[in-house]
């Protein structure tokens, strides 16, 4: 970095976000002497760590109509997750602006149709918006989608151009994590490294809990994993990824897992775990009622 570059005033909030600690990225957020641009962003990553934290009537009643762009993007994210009765017009809405030349181009605004579509396991509508880059969010993004489409060949030149950008970067370290993760093998330890790492220089999260955790459960190492999905499940009783790694974590260990079940299928019903199950209970009582 040049010497005489600005400070980053926004550092400490946007890594907090990164890795989880939503709570610490809001009450960190009372920053003085912000530009107008990062004033905005500051407000787009405190109401983005709201929506993760399941209060999304707050970021919707606060944010208003006369606000820029990326708030606005932000808004239709929480209105999108808030009830499955927005989400027609919760995605006509964002595809009306993502075709208005004006707006259309905003990093915030394409970041979060790639999130929508993503949720819509449309993988491609959302490429359409994220795959031209421009953020280190979105080119996390676009790894993350190519991930969820098994192309870790496109996921690797994602992670390429972050480390061209910035090696060290949180979101560069995370990308290379979910890579390692995704292919395997000897991978699988470098993975545990970099969350381990993380869980030494940041406050503990259960995203870096649970990362860890899926290392340990790809090693072999179940035992372990149960301990750190436990503390992840001490810091937020509704995660689903905690929820979903300990039923997993359960199964191998012999023990029975349905209460982990039971309350996901409460919390986070269209989980692809829950519904995998429900299709298991279902197939199960078709093959009972068959030969009864």
């Amino acid at each position: 970095m040049a010497a005489s570059a600005a400070p980053d005033h926004l550092f400490n909030l946007r890594n907090n976000f990164y890795l989880g600690a939503y709570q610490a990225a809001i009450n960190n957020s009372d920053l003085p002497n912000l530009s107008p641009d990062d004033a905005v962003e500051r407000d787009s990553l405190v109401y983005r760590s709201y929506i993760a934290l399941g209060s999304y009537q707050l970021v919707i009643n606060e944010i208003d109509s006369s606000a820029a762009t990326p708030l606005q993007a932000v808004k239709l994210l929480a209105q999108y997750l808030s009830s499955p009765d927005n989400k027609e017009s919760t995605i006509s809405s964002l595809k009306e602006w993502l075709a208005d030349p004006a707006i259309g181009n905003n990093p915030i605004l394409r970041l979060i149709a790639g999130i929508v579509f993503m949720h819509e396991q449309d993988y491609n509508e959302a490429l359409k918006h994220t795959n031209a880059g421009g953020t280190m969010e979105l080119h996390a993004l676009n790894v993350q989608i190519f991930l969820k489409m098994h192309r870790s060949d496109y996921a690797e030149r994602q992670l390429r151009m972050m480390q061209q950008v910035d090696e060290d970067h949180t979101l560069t370290q995370l990308a290379n994590a979910w890579l390692n993760l995704s292919v395997g093998g000897s991978k699988i330890q470098e993975a545990y490294l970099i969350f381990q790492d993380f869980s030494e220089k940041y406050q503990m999260t259960s995203l870096i809990l649970n990362g860890k955790a899926v290392c340990c459960m790809h090693m072999g190492n179940f035992d372990e994993a149960e301990t750190l999905l436990l503390e992840a499940l001490n810091k937020d009783a509704k995660d689903p990824e905690t929820l979903a790694n300990l039923v997993v974590c359960c199964l191998h260990l012999g023990k029975p897992p349905s209460r982990f079940l039971s309350q996901l299928k409460l919390s986070h019903p269209d989980h692809i775990l829950v519904k995998r199950a429900t299709s298991a209970e279902e197939s199960f009582d078709r093959a009972v009622q068959s030969v009864a």
